[in-house]
């Protein structure tokens, strides 16, 4: 079986999280009352006070992905690191990948918010990556083109990032130009257009095989003949070496530090939804402390590269509840 049929045999649903909206729409509570609310709550770890903060941090979330755009990024960095990304993961990769889709002319922006995360808080980036990833191939496997051009637009803007490695670009244009129509061609063309700069400097030979690809396709003269001259154009845009399509606008170059996340479009990936979801957290107060010391320590950063030992070891925290939840789980399993 080959990649393309792989790909379209298996059955990729992102189920979306739409329970604690309907939750708390419920029982609006305006901002002003919500801050008053919290300060008046004397148990910090009851099921009432956390809800109150989940939809605190989902709205704030929410508001600052939304308003985010180039020129405002860096005023909204900050304010990010001020919520709880830990917790509020799924939200922000919710938030975010909505966001792209309904304004993909924006993409490049979101792109370089999720570097700027991925510099501090990499398990969150990655979340996002293996959501689009599964996203697009939804679309593919459904022939939703609106959502898969989205969805390819948001991978080749993070590879230009480097949030996920050039290796998932090679693979989705495998994947199109394997059994080529005037379609499939089209987004593979505007895939290139989006990323081949930084592909070009990468991975030079991978991206000769692609344009090889592209050659063979021209010479076989199957395709539609408007798309015949969109790979011409292509063909004078790579000898142009991509000029006027950079990789990243100097205004969203915020990282220094890069780290790459190998995610596969052949690979089994858990959408981790239930992030999505208000849940009761026993150790609620423990990682509020943790988060506000390292919140502490991050806006008190001048730079926005690098790991600092602080997140490192709330990090290595973070790991250990998992493992320590795993383990519990294991236990209670039948047979165990």
């Amino acid at each position: 079986m080959d990649r393309q049929s792989r790909m379209e045999s298996e059955n990729f649903r992102v189920r979306a999280s739409d329970d604690e909206d309907r939750q708390s729409s419920r029982l609006y509570i305006p901002s002003f009352k919500l801050a008053s609310v919290l300060n008046d709550e004397k148990d910090k770890s009851s099921l009432e006070y956390q809800r109150l903060t989940w939809d605190a941090l989902r709205k704030s979330i929410n508001g600052l992905v939304n308003k985010v755009n180039a020129t405002n990024i860096k005023n909204i960095i900050p304010e990010l690191f001020a919520e709880n990304l830990i917790r509020g993961r799924g939200l922000f990769c919710r938030a975010c990948i909505q966001s792209q889709m309904e304004s993909p002319g924006f993409t490049d922006v979101f792109a370089a918010l999720v570097a700027v995360i991925n510099s501090k808080f990499p398990q969150v980036a990655l979340l996002l990556v293996r959501r689009v990833v599964l996203i697009l191939k939804r679309a593919y496997m459904h022939n939703d083109k609106p959502q898969f051009l989205a969805a390819v637009k948001f991978v080749a803007h993070l590879v230009n990032q480097q949030v996920a490695d050039e290796i998932i670009a090679f693979e989705l244009l495998t994947v199109l130009l394997e059994s080529p129509t005037d379609a499939r061609v089209e987004m593979a063309i505007a895939f290139v257009i989006e990323c081949g700069a930084l592909l070009q400097d990468v991975a030079p030979k991978g991206l000769h095989g692609v344009f090889e690809r592209f050659r063979g396709i021209l010479h076989e003269g199957d395709i539609d003949r408007r798309v015949q001259y969109l790979i011409e154009a292509l063909f004078a845009i790579r000898k142009a070496k991509f000029q006027g399509y950079p990789a990243v606008r100097a205004e969203l170059d915020l990282v220094e530090e890069k780290y790459s996340h190998d995610v596969s479009l052949y690979e089994e990936i858990d959408p981790e939804t239930a992030l999505d979801v208000f849940k009761l957290d026993p150790d609620f107060i423990d990682k509020e402390q943790k988060y506000e010391a390292l919140k502490k320590e991050l806006l008190g950063e001048i730079g926005l590269g690098g790991i600092t030992e602080n997140l490192r070891e709330y990090l290595k925290y973070m790991q250990h509840q998992k493992q320590v939840a795993e383990s519990e789980s294991g236990s209670d399993s039948p047979g165990s």
